[in-house]
């Protein structure tokens, strides 16, 4: 087997700017989740794009974005993380040009794809610079702040941008968009550390990469089926039994295998794992904030895109107070789990006070408090989440480690929103049938509104739940440093 470079990692004088480029990398990604949400409506009738076909434009970018993340992360591994970077970055923004410029649904289902094929290898390089970039723990713990605060944050901003860009320019600038950001973060080339990557031929593992794509893909592409075609049904049915059989595959591959593509040993620590967990978990929570009340704000409430987006600004803004302000200066001083747990618990009191909404809400009485608890639990969660995901991995599985959290993101966000937008339409369905006779463009939306409350409902059952699982599991003391190293990663009370 061969082995990392014995020489100890210099600390990067311009980490700190590098830092800047590293969340610019990590804003683009996170902003085309919801920006394309947007403009999806607008390119669908540009493009004469069916109805039946328009779900693919999103579909096709998770499919890829989702199986082929493990890949990315190995791939960063072996060749260089700056040089992984640096060909998801310039790669993403070749394909969002090609997907601005698509003047057919062919084209633009085609750049889709790419932008996702080249977010799998630039989100994991994307984090584990940022894990080898800072190891002091208290830089460390604000980087990761910062960092954590965009992951939570970035999708809102994605509306207002999404809005903005679609009202005021075209649709085909919600794509465009990526390529001037593309182009500044490149600059980082010569600010980020150089690349440390495992000596020798790169060897991938072959079995395994073809079974956790196989599975990841059957999974993301089940979960996506089931939000038109319900959980019963036999095509559903089949994707999800087919994933779990190859992910199980995958699982006794890896344990097998010389050189794994996941090593077992990232997964068998209970901290990363409880922090794959809550990231996982935790998204269920986001994309019903996000899915359900753009849905109940342009739908119920009549609000402009637009104004959606300006909407969701103060959530974004408890984030960066959750994650930026009050996670980063904690993370070198408490267990994980006393951020981790109550932030869980802080937004499933967000989501849960979502569920008296009705038609005549307001903004200020019904929406405003969900909003700030949602966004500062989250802020809680994930920037300790982002941070021990890669902590204390040794430096040539980090790439893989930080493809294992984005993962845990792509699939609990899939599952979620299958799962939660089933619970809801079939509720509004029920409701619409009860009220048949007495059916008004009032009582329309009523039966909306009360099938986002059930889905708020079980979301919030859910983070509660994953609160409970996270206290349980994560039993990493508070960090101390490690004796003798000045400026070392801090380590576990256990271990120091």
């Amino acid at each position: 087997m061969s082995q990392l470079s014995k020489s100890p990692p210099e600390v990067n004088p311009r980490r700190w700017l590098a830092l800047v480029f590293i969340g610019l990398a990590q804003l683009m990604i996170v902003l085309d989740i919801t920006v394309v949400n947007i403009a999806l409506p607008s390119a669908q009738k540009d493009l004469g794009i069916s109805d039946g076909d328009r779900q693919w434009v999103i579909t096709a970018y998770t499919l890829a974005f989702g199986s082929l993340l493990l890949l990315g992360g190995r791939i960063a591994d072996y060749t260089g993380r700056k040089r992984t970077f640096l060909i998801g970055l310039l790669g993403f923004a070749g394909a969002s040009a090609l997907g601005g410029a698509a003047s057919g649904f062919e084209t633009l289902l085609s750049a889709r794809a790419l932008q996702g094929g080249f977010a799998a290898l630039l989100a994991p390089a994307t984090l584990s610079l940022l894990a080898v970039n800072f190891t002091e723990a208290r830089e460390r713990a604000k980087a990761f702040g910062i960092f954590g605060a965009i992951a939570a944050g970035g999708g809102a901003i994605g509306l207002v941008i999404g809005g903005l860009l679609t009202e005021y320019l075209d649709w085909r600038w919600c794509l465009y968009v990526n390529v001037p950001i593309a182009i500044v973060a490149a600059i980082s080339w010569s600010v980020l550390p150089a690349d440390t990557r495992t000596e020798g031929r790169a060897r991938f593992d072959i079995p395994g990469v073809l079974l956790a794509v196989g599975g990841l893909v059957a999974v993301v592409y089940g979960c996506s089926e089931a939000e038109s075609k319900g959980w019963d049904s036999r095509l559903v049915t089949g994707l999800l039994i087919l994933g779990a059989v190859l992910l199980v595959a995958f699982v006794l591959v890896e344990r097998s295998v010389a050189r794994p593509l996941l090593p077992p040993r990232v997964l068998a620590d209970r901290t990363r794992g409880s922090a794959y967990l809550a990231v996982g978990l935790s998204v269920v929570g986001m994309f019903a904030m996000f899915l359900f009340l753009t849905y109940y704000m342009q739908l119920v409430k009549g609000y402009s895109a637009l104004l959606t987006g300006v909407a969701f600004l103060p959530m974004t803004g408890a984030v960066l107070i959750g994650a930026g302000g009050v996670a980063s200066r904690l993370i070198p001083k408490v267990p994980p789990r006393l951020l981790v747990a109550p932030g869980l618990l802080i937004a499933a009191a967000g989501v849960a006070l979502l569920v008296p909404l009705d038609v005549d809400s307001s903004y200020a009485v019904g929406l405003l408090l969900p909003e700030l608890l949602v966004g500062f639990g989250m802020g809680l969660v994930m920037a300790p989440a982002m941070n021990y995901a890669t902590h204390g991995v040794e430096e040539g599985d980090a790439g893989i480690a930080s493809a294992t959290v984005n993962t845990a993101q792509q699939i609990g966000g899939s599952i979620g929103t299958a799962m939660l937008n089933t619970i809801a339409t079939s509720v509004t369905s029920d409701y619409m049938a009860s009220h048949a006779r007495q059916m008004t463009p009032r009582t329309a939306k009523a039966g909306l509104v009360e099938g986002f409350s059930q889905a708020f409902v079980v979301s919030s059952l859910i983070l509660v739940g994953a609160a409970v699982v996270v206290a349980l599991l994560m039993n990493t003391p508070r960090p101390v440093r490690q004796p003798g190293a000045e400026g070392a990663t801090p380590l576990p009370a256990h271990m120091g």
